[in-house]
């Protein structure tokens, strides 16, 4: 990743984007790890710093969309970010019948306005400079509503329409566009779940495929791949068969 110079990664006090902070510090790459928790960002920059690499903290909650913004924004005429990773994202069941409006808005805010201020924020400086790479972490979960998800899916859906648009307007630039799809991976969301979740992934394999991702500049990085066929498969389910199939699927909890 040499190109790479400075990185944003959103959402880095545990899970997918402390893994993936990790990855890009060992790759010489100087990381600023954002997070609302202070205490577990100190961490993982303490961490890499004991390994050799370059990395800070940037207390940030990106559920407020404006402010995330603006910060990003200041930090990207700081640095000059190369690459700013959108990772920060909630998801909770949402069914129907019980649905919660705070817990709906929550997912929202964050998995989406967090999502697209992050890159916003990021996006002027990288177009004036003709170089960069914006990615979002979404989800295999936005390519068809899920069984008690509709939140969620809603909102990585969202994400992955933001990214595509993104993408086809940079064309022909020196701005690059990544969607990051994962299925089910061991991490603090997928714990403790009451069923057996398909393909699951252990963290390190589904961080070595980001990062792999990253380094190509794919347009969509989607994995594992069994699960992406199934799911990329769904779309083109008719409504009725669809809705048989999700109704009894185990996943419905």
């Amino acid at each position: 990743m040499e190109s790479y110079r400075n990185a944003l990664v959103t959402g880095a006090s545990s899970g997918l984007g402390r893994g993936l902070a990790s990855a890009l510090a060992r790759r010489g790459i100087h990381v600023v790890a954002a997070a609302r928790r202070k205490p577990e960002l100190d961490s993982l920059v303490a961490e890499i710093q004991r390994g050799g690499g370059s990395a800070e903290v940037l207390v940030l909650d990106c559920a407020q969309a404006d402010e995330a913004h603006d910060t990003i924004r200041a930090l990207d005429e700081r640095l000059q970010l190369d690459l700013v990773v959108a990772n920060a994202g909630w998801g909770h069941t949402t069914p129907a019948r019980k649905i919660d409006w705070s817990t709906v808005k929550k997912i929202l805010d964050l998995n989406v306005q967090g999502a697209a201020a992050t890159l916003c924020g990021a996006l002027p400086g990288m177009v004036a400079r003709n170089r960069g790479h914006l990615v979002g972490v979404a989800s295999l979960a936005g390519f068809r509503g899920l069984p008690k998800t509709a939140a969620y899916s809603a909102s990585k859906s969202a994400l992955i329409a933001f990214l595509a648009s993104l993408r086809v307007d940079l064309h022909g630039t020196g701005v690059a566009v990544t969607s990051i799809c994962p299925g089910y991976v061991k991490t603090d969301l997928t714990k403790d779940r009451p069923y057996k979740l398909p393909f699951l992934m252990e963290l390190d394999d589904a961080i070595e495929a980001m990062v792999r991702g990253i380094e190509r500049r794919e347009a969509v990085c989607a994995f594992p791949l069994p699960l992406y066929s199934a799911v990329r498969a769904l779309p083109f389910l008719p409504d009725p068969v669809y809705d048989f199939l999700a109704s009894r699927s185990k996943l419905r909890g």
